[in-house]
């Protein structure tokens, strides 16, 4: 199993909306609204990395709103 994070900017305003629509997406294990540089953090979880990438790609920023990404690999001792 792989575990990713992305942190999102989205246009003010929508957060409520882009959060929705993330709750509801495959592989997604968590959705948090943040303060200070970034709006929201995703939790994923699939089987590997390239799957977690093509989530990010073709799904998460592909949501109206979303207006920047930064995809972060999680890793295990």
């Amino acid at each position: 199993m792989a575990v990713g994070y992305v942190l999102l900017n989205v246009t003010p305003g929508v957060e409520r909306d882009v959060y929705l629509r993330l709750k509801e997406m495959d592989n997604i294990a968590d959705v948090t609204v943040l303060f200070g540089d970034y709006d929201l953090i995703v939790k994923l979880i699939a089987e590997d990395l390239a799957s977690i990438a093509t989530s990010v790609v073709e799904s998460i920023r592909q949501i109206p709103g979303i207006l920047d990404s930064k995809t972060l690999a999680g890793a295990e001792f």
